[in-house]
């Protein structure tokens, strides 16, 4: 019987237990690596066509300049707690969860299927033993006979906190996109003051203006090769987290309401549809921009949005 479940469904495991989610962990993000590893190629790729060298931009002071620069103004404008959390929750822009809304889905299902046959209570060993926090809260509480209406709040008090404390993070990388670009051009003035007191030599005034110059390039180059996206990137973290504890909340309350496996399963699916159709709605709504741009005519407004 446990081989037949594990064949049909992949929440099972080999010993016909229920998989938890979270214990696969993460996996890396091929798209944050090709995407930075192409940049990167662009821009050196680039340099060395127009027969420079590496060399040319490999100037130390300039990254202190900046990089020192950029994160004391962030840590003028944002509390330390937030800046460490910053720093610790970067890896969400290199790796992504391996068990996502589908594979979530499947265990609801699992469990769905146990309470409706054996009770809700038959769940309290898998509720103890589920390493995802949200998913093992809520389950806690359908399983403890918390009310329905309670634990639907108590849940989405749980997810505006968990929004809440991603936006602060990706503000901190949005805040060093910010004035990385600014400390950059201050670099380059301190350079062209240096430069200045050197007038004699013309070679040496040459020189001195192209490693003023390093200081801006690294300045917009972290800005927009990585501050910038990576704190994109964390928001996309969230809205994806967030879309997981939807599906995980409207399941536990599908599971406390003896709600049909199969019933389940449609109204769970429903949220990938949705999230199908918003994603091609902002892709057409993006191609309709584009195109009136092109045109040289008004961007309808439904793409403007």
């Amino acid at each position: 019987m446990a081989t037949a479940d594990t064949k049909t469904n992949p929440a099972v495991g080999p010993e016909g237990k229920t998989a938890t989610p979270g214990k696969q962990g993460a996996h890396l993000d091929l798209a944050t690596l090709g995407g930075m590893g192409l940049a990167m190629a662009g821009i050196i790729g680039g340099l060395l066509l127009e027969k420079g060298s590496i060399s040319d931009v490999a100037q130390g002071t300039a990254a202190m300049i900046v990089l020192g620069g950029t994160f004391g103004a962030v840590l003028v404008t944002t509390p330390m707690a937030i800046v460490v959390r910053a720093f610790k929750g970067l890896g969400a822009v290199f790796f992504e969860r391996r068990d996502g809304v589908n594979e979530i889905i499947e265990l609801l299902i699992v469990y769905a299927g146990k309470a409706r046959k054996n009770g809700i209570v038959s769940l309290e060993d898998e509720a103890s033993s589920i390493e995802d926090p949200f998913l093992r809260k809520a389950l806690n509480l359908a399983v403890d006979g918390t009310d329905m209406q309670e634990i639907r709040k108590m849940m989405e008090i749980d997810i505006a906190l968990s929004e809440h404390r991603a936006e602060s993070e990706a503000k901190v990388w949005e805040s060093a996109g910010g004035y990385a670009p600014t400390i950059g051009i201050i670099g380059a003035v301190l350079g062209l003051i240096q430069v200045m007191k050197h007038l004699e030599d013309i070679k040496e005034v040459g020189h001195g203006i192209a490693v003023a110059f390093v200081a801006t390039v690294y300045g917009v180059g972290l800005a927009n090769i990585f501050f910038l996206p990576a704190a994109n990137k964390l928001k996309a973290r969230m809205r994806e987290a967030t879309l997981r504890k939807d599906v995980i909340l409207e399941g536990v309350i599908g599971i406390v309401e003896g709600l049909n496996p199969t019933l389940l399963r449609l109204k769970l699916e429903a949220y990938q549809t949705a999230t199908t159709s918003s994603k091609k709605a902002k892709m057409s709504a993006e191609d309709a921009g584009g195109a009136a741009a092109t045109r040289g005519v008004p961007e309808p407004a439904s793409a403007k949005g």
